[in-house]
This record gives C-alpha cells, structure tokens and sequence, in this order.
C-alpha cells in the first residue's frame, strides 16, 4: 500500500457532508467490501485466489461474460493470484484506463489487536478490520463500480479495465502486478492507471483538510549490512567484536542526511503548503527559501523537523531488523541488520548502496537484496488528469483544496514504467492524521470516509471513461 506521504500540514478545512449510507447500492458495496474483508489475503496465510474468485462471482452475477473476466494465478503460487475484467468502450479509437488495487494484505496476529482483524467491526463511526483501508478500500470501489456500471447498461466511450493483484504488500511473495506486466501487456494496456497511494486526509477534529493525488513515489529497498568475526569465549572479549561494528555502521546510517532532492510534483506540493493560510509564517518561509536553495541548512532542519515533509525532500533509510550472535555465552561470530531505503526519484539503487558502503565502513558489507525492483517513473502533473479530479471534487469535496503529492511509500506503479503507462494515485477516501493504523494495530477506516470515497471514485471514472 502505500498512503505513506500525506500532508502534514492544514491546508484548509471544510465541513462534511452527511452521508446516508442507506441506499440500497450502498448495502449492496457493503457486502462486498465485508466479504472481501473477511477473506484473510495474507501471503503464505490466506487466499488472495479466493478473494478474486468472489469478485468474479459478483461480476458474472452483475452480467460481465466469461469472455471478460479473466482469473489468473501460477500453479507455484496457487494462492496468490488476482483478477482482470474489462467494461468493452464504444470507441476502439479511445484508449483504455485501468482500475488498479492490491487484494492482499500485511499480516495481523489476533493476540495484539483488540478486535478479529479478519472481522469488519463498525464502532464510534469507524470500520476497524486489516486491509480496512489498505488496499480493501480501493479495490472494493473499484469492483463495485465494475459491477455498477453493468447493471446501468453503462457504455463508457473508454474501455475500462479492472486488475485486482496479490503481492504488493511482501517482497518476496508472487507479485500479480508484475506478472501481468510481464505476461499479459496486452490484457492491462490503457493509456494511463488509477490506483491507490493518493486520498486525502482529515483534521484531528474530523474535518475534511485536503485532497491528494499521488503523482510519483520512491522506490522501496532492502539492504543487508553483515559483521564477522572468529568469536571466541564470552569471558576473554576482544575490541573486535561483530556486533559493536555492526552497531557502529548503523549507527552512521541513523546520522545521515540524504540531500535535499526536488521533483515537478513536490514542487508543485511544497509551494502549495508554503501558500496555504494555515501554513505558520516560519514554515512557510523556510519552504520558500529551500524551494530556491536546497543546499540551506537551516530552512532544510526546519521544514524536516516535520517527519512527513522530511521524507518528501530526500531519500531515507532507517534499520529495521537486527539478528547477533549464536550463543549466549560465546563472542558473536556474526551480526546483520536490513537497512529500509526508500529511494528519491531519480536517484539509483546502485548510488544508494554506493553511500552505505561508506557509512559502514571497512570492517562491515553491504549488500542490496534482491529482488531489486525497478525505479518508479514519475507521471506528468497532465491537466488531462488533474482536471477531471478537481472538477469532480469541487461537486463532491467543496472547497477541499487538491495538491499533489510524492509517496514515500512505494507500490506496484513501479511495474508499469515499461509499459509507458503513467500511474496516478487517485483522491477520494481520506485518511486520518495517523494514518488509520495501516500495517499496524487496529487498522481503521472512518464509514464516512469509505462512502464518500466510493461515491466520487464512480463519478471520476466515468468522468475519465466519457
């Protein structure tokens, strides 16, 4: 998933519109967001497979033709596949969109959540459940617009393409999004992909602060830094010790600063803030001085002082895992740590292992673990797109401002780049200011948020689709 990069910062604020998630669509998208929900997609846990084998149920039964529908997996990863359906346009000559989402989910442990994680519980006005917004959310929308569209004989200008895939939550896993992209170009090819990675978010009080399309990302890597040693007695230690090095090496990763890296959209992004009337003055001048000098020091320590802006501005990496040593009382022979890159577009896999390897000195290796995945290509800020979001937000969202935004999470857009099909994180369903818990605890999403979302996701693509 990846709705990691939202705004820190109010940009201006509007009430809520009242929802009556009563109408009987309504019902009928809840039904199968809870079913989807309720099916555990956790790699090597559940069964992404199932889950789009429900959707395709509801799709025939909403009149797609088997012809249309295609279910896909490989027989070593049974368990992992996904769906691609295809509303047929009326013209040939108008090239297709594509509906992305991502069916599977990161693991949750029952014995630290207060609730079933694989039961959709609604209390004080929030579904809670994992993959409640992540991606559940979206690829719930996106299948119900599907099956919408059919059952009001809806003829889009467009062709219109869903591709519901397992994978993009795990490294390791059966990727769908890429095996789609590798094997059936020509079943996903559209001219450009709606997917998650964009949104919104709301004020602590509740309030609707802004709008947000995902316009690029960075590129998610892994390395590993490896320490040995001989070992020997714990009771006759050395200075030569592996985990001290390797202590040292990540301790040296913690005080490096990336520099400072800026993008057409985080451009347009960070002097949007710097305008915004609820951006405090010093922000607001910090931000323009880095805009025009991003070697500043003192505007850079400033506007990072915001952990969300700090990660907008440059590539980061922090440890995330650590194993040492072998037995309690004997001298480590061996001390490893993953060290999580998020990559600023533009830069490499290659530079980035280039800089670690000096921050950990001789005495500790690096290494950048595989698989390496592709560089995302960031899309055009194309009025095409953005055009359409903002004229159907001001229906739907009045007087919610819309900006762009760079993840600093990373998704499966980065398997599209070889296809040149631009992917643009779509807005609509908010997130609140912790970001809802995703891959964390309690994972929630507030019920307003969810139906409004899927009430202006269905008007832009039909907006998009003519």
């Amino acid at each position: 998933m990846r709705l990691a990069g939202m705004i820190g910062l109010a940009l201006g604020l509007a009430p809520m519109l009242a929802t009556a998630q009563a109408r009987p669509d309504e019902k009928a998208f809840f039904a199968l967001y809870k079913e989807l929900i309720e099916t555990n997609t956790v790699v090597g846990e559940g069964s992404c497979t199932r889950a789009a084998a429900q959707i395709g149920a509801r799709l025939k039964a909403a009149g797609f033709p088997d012809s249309d529908i295609t279910l896909f997996s490989v027989p070593e990863h049974a368990e992992d596949g996904g769906i691609v359906a295809v509303l047929p346009g009326s013209d040939p000559a108008a090239k297709p969109i594509l509906l992305l989402g991502h069916l599977d989910v990161v693991a949750a442990k029952r014995e630290d959540w207060k609730r079933d994680p694989f039961k959709l519980v609604e209390e004080n006005g929030f579904y809670f459940a994992r993959g409640a917004v992540d991606d559940k959310a979206m690829s719930a929308i996106w299948a119900d617009a599907m099956v919408r569209f059919r059952q009001q004989g809806y003829r889009p200008k467009r062709t219109i393409k869903l591709a519901l895939t397992c994978g993009e939550e795990t490294t390791f896993a059966f990727n769908g999004a890429e095996w789609l992209a590798r094997n059936k170009p020509d079943l996903i090819a559209a001219e450009f992909v709606l997917n998650e990675g964009g949104g919104g978010r709301y004020t602590p009080d509740g309030k609707r602060q802004v709008l947000a399309v995902q316009v690029g990302e960075k590129a998610a890597q892994n390395f590993t830094f490896t320490a040995t040693n001989p070992g020997g007695h714990s009771s006759a230690p050395t200075p030569e010790n592996a985990i001290y090095e390797l202590a040292d090496a990540v301790k040296a990763v913690q005080g490096h600063e990336f520099p400072v890296r800026f993008t057409d959209t985080t451009r347009a992004f960070f002097a949007a803030t710097a305008a915004a009337p609820a951006t405090p003055a010093p922000l607001a001048q910090a931000i323009k001085a880095l805009l025009a000098d991003p070697k500043y020091a003192a505007a850079d320590a400033l506007v990072s002082s915001d952990k969300t802006l700090h990660s907008t501005l440059r590539t980061t990496c922090v440890a995330t895992l650590l194993s040492a040593g072998h037995a309690e009382n004997a001298l480590p022979q061996r001390a490893t740590a993953n060290i999580n890159c998020r990559i600023f577009p533009g830069e490499s896999v290659e530079g980035t292992l280039a800089t670690l390897k000096t921050l950990a000195g001789p005495k500790v290796t690096v290494t950048a673990n595989q698989p390496v995945r592709p560089i995302a290509v960031p899309p055009k800020l194309e009025a095409a797109i953005l055009g359409p979001m903002t004229a159907v937000a001001a229906k739907h969202f009045p007087g919610t401002p819309l900006v762009p935004l760079m993840s600093t999470g990373a998704t499966d857009a980065v398997f599209f780049g070889t296809l040149n099909m631009p992917v643009y994180g779509v807005p609509g369903v908010l997130v609140e200011p912790d970001l809802n818990g995703i891959h964390g605890l309690d994972e929630r999403i507030r019920v307003k948020a969810l139906y409004e979302g899927r009430d202006y996701l269905f008007d832009l693509v039909k907006a998009y689709a003519g």
